[in-house]
């Protein structure tokens, strides 16, 4: 169903994975600067971009996905179950790749340059998953949505991506990550 609201729900999901892939972007430029020993921004900065995955796409993003997209795609696709486990998983999946890259960003920092190859590898490793798994969601599960939701189900998933699901109440997650990502795709352009 190519209704507006279905339309801009679609059009938010993209957008946050455009984000998030932006933002994996920097954290593999980061990792070649050090590694090229460049003037690489500090390792503070790579903490802020592991912390905007960590509580935007892993916070408010992907719950969403599952408890207004995939719960309604269940309902109505029963062939879709086991890509949606799929994705699921990997959901449960990529907290663990942030906490493991973080752990090797530590030993970097503690150890040096000797300890690079490996946060290399896991950046490029996260940046791969990230890529597969925003792919499977936007050629199979949103196309799937087109075909399956209805405008009842529109309504309420545009509302759940429309709106501040902020999972720590009273705070404004979303306009600070908004800046935070602002900041990042600052720090990262190419000079």
């Amino acid at each position: 169903m190519q209704t507006p609201v279905a339309r801009n729900a679609v059009q938010v999901i993209v957008r946050e994975h455009q984000q998030l892939s932006m933002v994996v972007m920097g954290m593999q430029r980061v990792v070649k600067l050090l590694g090229a020993g460049e003037d690489a921004p500090r390792p503070m900065m790579f903490r802020s971009m592991l912390f905007y995955i960590s509580e935007y796409p892993e916070k408010l993003h992907h719950p969403k996905e599952e408890r207004y997209l995939f719960a309604r795609l269940r309902h109505h696709a029963d062939d879709l179950d086991k890509t949606i486990d799929e994705l699921e998983e990997q959901h449960a999946q990529g907290k663990a790749r942030l906490r493991n890259i973080e752990h090797a960003l530590t030993r970097y920092e503690l150890a040096g340059t000797s300890t690079l190859p490996v946060l290399r590898e896991m950046v490029e490793e996260y940046a791969a998953f990230s890529a597969n798994h925003r792919r499977l969601e936007e050629e199979v599960i949103l196309p799937a949505a087109h075909q399956w939701l209805t405008e009842a189900d529109w309504n309420e998933l545009g509302e759940a991506f429309g709106t501040n699901r902020d999972p720590f109440a009273g705070v404004n997650v979303e306009a600070d990550l908004g800046r935070l990502f602002a900041m990042i795709v600052r720090a990262i352009r190419e000079p």
